[in-house]
Parts: C-alpha cells; sequence; structure tokens
C-alpha cells in the first residue's frame, strides 16, 4: 500500500498515474474516488484509503459517478508479482471464482481457502467472494452501458444467482437501479463496445502493428489499422477488435461473444494481451535515466510488451512458426458459428492437438500442456514454468525468456540474443528495455 504522505500528494495533483493503485473513500459522503477525481479535496481526517475497489465496497462505500473509479486501470502490481495474493488476483478477474468459486480458485493455486482469504484481505482488503462480486457489479455496469441486452440478462450474463442480488448489489455499489444506468446509456450496435483504459503514454499504433505483422491466418487480423482476434473462452468463442483512439486514454474493444457470461475473462485477456495495466511513465522515466536508453525511450514513449490472449497457443507458436500454426488452425480449430472478415476459428485446443498427433507440433510440449505437467494460466508461478518448459525437449532458452515476457508478463526478461546490450542496471524492466532495443536500427 502507498503511504498516506505519497497518497495524499497524488491527490492534490489529480495525479492520474495512480489511478487503480488506491482509491480514496469520503467518510463524510460515503463515496470512494480515484485518486484523479476532479472533485473538492476532502479534509485528510475525512478520508480512508483502500488498496481495492471491493475493500471500499466492502466497508460500506458507493462509487463516484463523476470518476467512476471501478472502470480505472488495473493496478500494475498484480502483472509483476508473482506471489499468492497476485497469483489470486489474476484468477479471479479471469473469473475463475464465479466458475469454479473459492474452492476452485484454492485448488488452482495450491492452498486451503482459509489461507487464500486471509493472505487476500490482507494485501487487498477484500476475500475472493467480495473481489468477485466487485467484478460481477462491473461487468454488469458495462453491459447495461455497451448492450440492449434485457436488464434480467445483463444479471445471469454479469454472473449474478438472482435478480435480487443483482438489484441488491448494484444499488450498494453505485447507488442506483440498473434500469436508471441503462436510461442514461447509448448503446452502439455491433457487438458489445467498450474503453478500455490505460495509464499514458502508450503507442497503441505499435503495440497493434506488432500483433498484427504476427497475425496466424484463420485466427487473427491486421486492417486499417485494426486488430482483430478469435478468443476460445471458458463458455465460448469469440471475436474482439481493438482500435486507437489518437489523443485518449483508452482503447476501443469491441467483442462479439457467443455467451456473454464470458465478457469479464475476455476483457481481462484483453488487457494483458496490450498491456494496459502497466505503469508506463514510471518505467519510461526509469529507463529513460540511462544514457544508452534515453533516445529511443525519447523517440517512442509508451512502447509496451505485448502479451498474449491464451498462453498455450503462444507456446505452440513460438515452437512452430506462424505458417504451421496457420495450417494447424484449418486443420483442428474449432470453426466460429460466425466467421468475421478472414477470422473462421478459434486455436485448437492442447487436448485436440495431442489427441491428432498433430504433424510437425511439438509433440512433447503440445502432451505436457494437455495434460497439465506445464500449466500457463495467469495464476501459474512462473519459475516453475520456466523449470518445466526447459526440461521438455527442443524448447530452449531463447524460446522460454520469450514465453516468460508475453505468456506470464514477467517485466524483467533477459533474451539470450541481447545479453551483450542488456545491463542489469535495467532491472527490473528488462523486458520494455527489450522493446526498444527491437526497434532500435543499429
Amino acid at each position: 500500500m502507498i503511504s498516506d504522505e505519497v497518497a495524499f500528494a497524488a491527490m492534490e495533483s489529480r495525479d492520474p498515474r495512480f489511478d487503480g493503485w488506491f482509491f480514496v473513500a469520503v467518510t463524510t459522503t460515503g463515496v470512494y474516488c480515484r485518486p484523479s477525481c476532479p472533485a473538492v479535496m476532502p479534509k485528510p481526517e475525512n478520508v480512508r484509503l483502500f488498496p481495492s475497489a471491493a475493500a471500499a465496497k466492502v466497508n460500506g462505500f458507493r462509487a463516484c459517478k463523476r470518476c467512476r473509479p471501478d472502470a480505472a486501470p488495473g493496478s500494475p502490481e498484480w502483472n509483476v508479482r508473482t506471489d499468492l495474493a497476485a497469483r489470486a488476483m489474476r484468477l479471479i478477474a479471469d473469473g475463475v471464482v464465479d466458475r469454479e468459486g473459492v474452492a476452485g480458485l484454492a485448488v488452482r493455486l495450491g492452498y486451503s481457502e482459509r489461507q487464500v482469504h486471509r493472505q487476500l484481505v490482507a494485501e487487498v482488503g477484500a476475500g475472493p467472494q467480495a473481489l468477485a462480486m466487485a467484478q460481477r457489479a462491473q461487468t454488469a455496469r458495462m453491459l447495461l452501458e455497451s448492450s440492449t441486452l434485457p436488464i434480467s440478462d445483463v444479471a445471469f450474463a454479469a454472473g449474478f444467482a438472482s435478480i435480487r442480488q443483482f438489484n441488491d448489489s448494484f444499488r450498494q455499489a453505485y447507488a442506483t437501479t440498473p434500469s436508471r444506468l441503462r436510461e442514461s446509456a447509448a448503446p452502439m450496435a455491433g457487438g458489445t463496445v467498450l474503453r478500455l483504459a490505460f495509464r499514458p503514454p502508450m503507442d497503441v499504433p505499435a503495440m497493434l502493428r506488432f500483433l498484427g505483422e504476427r497475425a496466424v491466418r484463420g485466427i487473427e487480423e491486421y486492417r486499417e489499422g485494426a486488430y482483430s482476434r478469435s478468443l476460445a473462452l471458458p463458455r465460448g468463442a469469440g471475436v474482439v477488435t481493438v482500435r486507437h483512439v489518437p489523443g485518449a486514454d483508452h482503447v476501443v474493444c469491441e467483442l462479439r461473444l457467443d455467451d456473454l457470461r464470458d465478457l469479464a475473462a475476455a476483457v481481462q485477456r484483453c488487457r494483458r494481451l496490450l498491456d494496459l495495466d502497466a505503469d508506463q511513465q514510471a518505467i519510461d522515466a526509469f529507463l529513460g535515466a540511462d544514457p544508452e536508453l534515453e533516445p529511443l525511450v525519447a523517440a517512442r514513449p509508451g512502447l509496451r510488451v505485448p502479451g498474449c490472449v491464451d498462453p498455450a497457443e503462444l507456446a505452440v507458436r513460438a515452437v512452430v512458426g506462424g505458417r504451421e500454426a496457420a495450417r494447424l488452425v484449418q486443420r483442428y480449430g474449432r470453426p466460429l458459428a460466425t466467421p468475421y472478415g478472414t477470422i473462421t476459428h478459434t486455436f485448437p485446443d492442447m487436448v485436440t492437438l495431442a489427441g491428432r498427433k498433430a504433424g510437425s507440433a511439438p509433440a512433447e510440449l503440445v502432451r505436457a500442456l494437455a495434460d497439465g505437467t506445464v500449466t500457463m494460466d495467469v495464476g501459474a508461478d512462473p519459475r516453475e514454468v520456466r523449470k518445466r518448459l526447459l526440461d521438455l525437449p527442443g524448447i530452449g532458452e531463447g524460446t522460454v525468456a520469450s514465453l516468460m515476457m508475453r505468456a506470464l508478463r514477467d517485466p524483467d526478461v533477459l533474451l539470450p540474443h541481447l545479453e551483450g546490450r542488456v545491463r542489469d542496471t535495467w532491472r527490473p524492466w528488462r523486458s520494455y528495455a527489450t522493446q526498444h532495443l527491437w526497434t532500435d536500427p543499429l
């Protein structure tokens, strides 16, 4: 948790860099805000600071209607940390509690339910159920504002067990009813259209271009500056299209989902794909202080580390290459009910690849991913994944390093072929330094 001194300085300066790092609750109004909220600065004695929106809600505060704190970028802590709390936060954001319950979350993490609950309360001020409930409310809000679904359908799509639970939770979180929020919204046609916030700076065109240049036919498409791809989600398939908005602090994300209950999982995978939760101003300032990197950072501010929507897919692609990956998609991928442009399939799941003996696909890697010998979900321990990958035949240090960087979001990866150029003084952001070295013509 950030110190009170730093927190109040951020509030006084309305610094948006701290949005999502902590939340400001005001006891006299019962409202919690972003640090950058433009409202009148509260007196210090009336302020309570919380490490998460869920913690503020658990303590009886409702979201500010002006700054919408629950829509702030996520804390970058959860992307860079590998401890129990961080892994749990990533899994909860991916919807594991909604699908498998707290018991399923604990099994994935290898701890008891009690241990997981105690650790999360200590770290973020709320247990897994409260964190999941806060996410359901935010998902419902996104659906009410961006779709024309009947309100009852929104409730169940967001993960609520009943209409009553939905109404009570929504009223507590936002001090309004779902129907009143729907009246003030202007849903867009063609799918679920969302704004995914990030902390500037961000070179969005560079990110989308990077993904587009490596697009695999059948599952990805890059056209007129927009990047689209299929998603294999827990309850069905989907297609996402991401577009740059010049000068904005968000990207526009259009989702076409077979099952709207997959919305929260789809959003989180898009955020990880685009590295939207990074504290980029701090990263650029740190790397830009180095004489060698200073001109590169100045020329390309906001250059982020591209991620992925499915670590297992990326692992197979890293070994077989784009052309063979496209062949696997056409032969073993699951066809979309409604193709979108040239996107016709989702990437084949590992069980299917392992069972079909898919040609030149790396058999040992696929089998390990299919049987759980290697688990590469968002709750995996990167150190354990790295060890298990290196134990597989034909998987080298360079491939593993690339997967640690992009699939498991390690911010401090050293790629072997850049070893002579990367310095230890660039820790803990060597993955970001690598992006600049890749674009350096020298």
